[in-house]
């Protein structure tokens, strides 16, 4: 057989967690027809993986790609970390279905709970849809580089039934149940793969309003989640605080709505968000032992994990920094940003805003959550969880690396050591902020949360909090930090794979991706595992209407294959793009 594309000399990892072997893999039509010696067979292009790991594609379960997808081909940044298939329509938001009169109301949704300039939003968004089928649809006529999968997103839902009656968070009646469940069982028949909702008080829309799902009821829910009824595939997410309220009764109360929600989904699994805060440090362990009760019970609750801190890049030229709220500051925040330096530099200016109280900056008008002003007004506390990011970014920095450390030890505020950290590199450094999973200095809760057996990889958010974090950067993080350089806790290569792969792809019901054998999609990775890092991110002006957004490149992925076709070399795309909407049950 004379093969489309050959892949040779590499180790092969091919997500199923057995051990890797050395073998070559032959393609053709897409799919992969081979593993084994071959060498001496024809193929129209061959690429050499000699020194290299060959793995499936990795599946990114938790992106926000609802708006860019309709714009932007290449699907950056997922797609140069290995990402052959991005997830979308998360946290609840999206751009489906939507009527016409509802555009803005959408676009103020996704530009304040996920980060994203409304502007590039309302010039970028090629609306040619109204019913989700119709998005599916619009969607899957575009070239794209890697494939992608749409989920119902709850806020899009319940505007499309309600109207402004969602936005002022008005429980739904009788008929809004009937409506947002025909229109997501349609929504489910035309290839929709899930549904999602949104419960925290940290999502908030550009206005400051809370989002229209995150106070619907359990009622709502439960309704919501019989519309998957019958379907062999399908499955739902959520995100929430739990600590809304603190304590266990309402803890429990919480878990209990999303409980109902996922036992009247029947079969069809459901994603939660896990992580570590601070408020309720062990609160992660909670949700862990009532997820374990859920599936002990036949109700199938599965958590996603972060692979290391979650939290914000901090810099001038970012969505937040710590002197946001001095007036001082605000009376410049206007100016470019290498006026804005030379301005700071002033020792007069300096001492106004180091001194200065800070304002509310969250609140009506505000897309900022509450959270912020929190953390404002306790700069002294939180800069010892604060570290320049550097060249060579540090995702499990110590304690004594943090501003507010070093501050301490050369005798100084820390709101003066800060100050001068975001004015390094011309205006340019960016600080690392861990705000979850941190509170140990160090990575082992996350690490106990990954190995759960109920643990999937999510989280990443790629395509939203373009102004603040690039955590779509985590395939490549998982490789690096957990499977080659952390000394305790290390995961086998072929562990880490699968957990890339083999894992989310099954949880989703791809039954076509996520491992390399004969007859499976050729989604996959040539990776040079020793010389794989991530580079520093930066921020780039290339959104419509001239937006900014955060992108982190990585040095060590040799090619990336999506059906077949090599979709990026060494960094840089090739220009091919035969990616395609995933389709639920197709």
């Amino acid at each position: 057989m004379a093969y489309d594309l050959k892949i040779v000399g590499g180790t092969v990892v091919d997500g199923s967690g057995s051990l890797p072997f050395r073998a070559d893999i032959g393609i053709k039509d897409g799919r992969i027809v081979e593993i084994g010696a071959l060498a001496a067979a024809a193929a129209t292009t061959t690429v050499s993986a000699e020194g290299a790991l060959v793995t499936p594609g990795f599946v990114d379960i938790h992106g926000h790609y609802d708006g860019q997808v309709s714009w932007d081909v290449n699907l950056a940044p997922s797609s140069q970390h290995g990402v052959t298939t991005a997830v979308m329509g998360s946290c609840g938001v999206g751009f489906a279905p939507c009527r016409a009169a509802d555009r803005a109301t959408l676009i103020s949704l996704m530009e304040g709970v996920e980060d994203i300039p409304g502007s590039a939003l309302a010039e970028g968004i090629r609306w040619r849809w109204e019913r989700f089928g119709e998005y599916l649809d619009a969607l899957d006529s575009q070239p794209h580089t890697i494939d992608f999968a749409c989920q119902v997103p709850h806020d899009a839902l319940r505007v499309w039934a309600m109207g402004a009656r969602a936005v002022a968070n008005e429980a739904a009646t009788a008929d809004d149940l009937v409506a947002m469940k025909t229109e997501l069982r349609a929504a489910l028949e035309a290839g929709a793969v899930g549904f999602s909702t949104g419960r925290t008080d940290n999502h908030r829309s550009a206005s400051g309003a809370a989002t229209p799902a995150s106070e619907a009821n359990s009622a709502e829910l439960v309704a919501l989640a019989s519309a998957f009824s019958g379907l062999p595939y399908g499955v739902l997410q959520a995100v929430s605080d739990f600590d809304m309220t603190v304590g266990p009764e309402n803890f429990d109360r919480e878990f209990d709505v999303l409980e109902a929600m996922a036992r009247a989904a029947g079969p069809h699994p459901t994603s939660i968000s896990l992580m570590q805060r601070d408020a309720e440090p062990d609160q992660w362990q909670r949700i862990l032992a009532r997820a374990e009760s859920a599936n002990a019970s036949g109700v199938p609750i599965r958590v996603q994990v972060a692979p290391r801190g979650i939290g914000v890049l901090l810099g001038l030229p970012c969505t937040f920094h710590p002197f946001i709220g001095k007036p001082s500051y605000q009376a410049i925040a206007g100016l470019p940003l290498a006026e804005r330096v030379r301005a700071m530099r002033d020792p007069a200016v300096r001492a106004r805003i180091v001194s200065e109280a800070s304002r509310a900056v969250a609140g009506d008008g505000s897309a900022i959550p509450p959270l912020v002003d929190r953390l404002l007004a306790a700069i002294d506390q939180i800069s010892f969880r604060m570290f320049r990011l550097g060249e060579e970014p540090d995702y499990e920095p110590p304690l004594s690396a943090s501003i507010g450390a070093r501050a301490r030890g050369m005798g100084i505020p820390a709101a003066e050591a800060l100050y001068d950290a975001l004015l390094e590199g011309e205006g340019q450094e960016l600080i690392y902020f861990p705000i979850f999973n941190y509170l140990g200095f160090n990575l082992d809760a996350v690490g106990a949360m990954m190995d759960h057996p109920l643990a999937l990889p999510g989280l990443s958010d790629g395509g939203a909090h373009v102004g603040t974090i690039c955590d779509a950067s985590f395939p490549t993080f998982y490789l690096t930090h957990w499977a080659r350089d952390r000394a305790a806790g290390r995961w086998p290569i072929e562990r880490a794979v699968k957990f890339l792969t083999a894992a989310p792809a099954r949880f989703m019901g791809f039954r076509d991706r996520g491992t390399l054998a004969p007859g499976m999609k050729a989604d996959l990775n040539v990776i040079d595992h020793a010389a794989l890092r991530l580079c520093r991110p930066r921020l780039v002006s290339d959104l419509p209407a001239g937006g900014q957004r955060l992108l982190q490149a990585a040095v060590g992925y040799r090619a990336t294959v999506v059906s077949g076709i090599v979709v990026a070399e060494n960094g840089e795309f090739t220009g091919l793009n035969p990616g395609r909407l995933v389709r639920g049950g197709r």
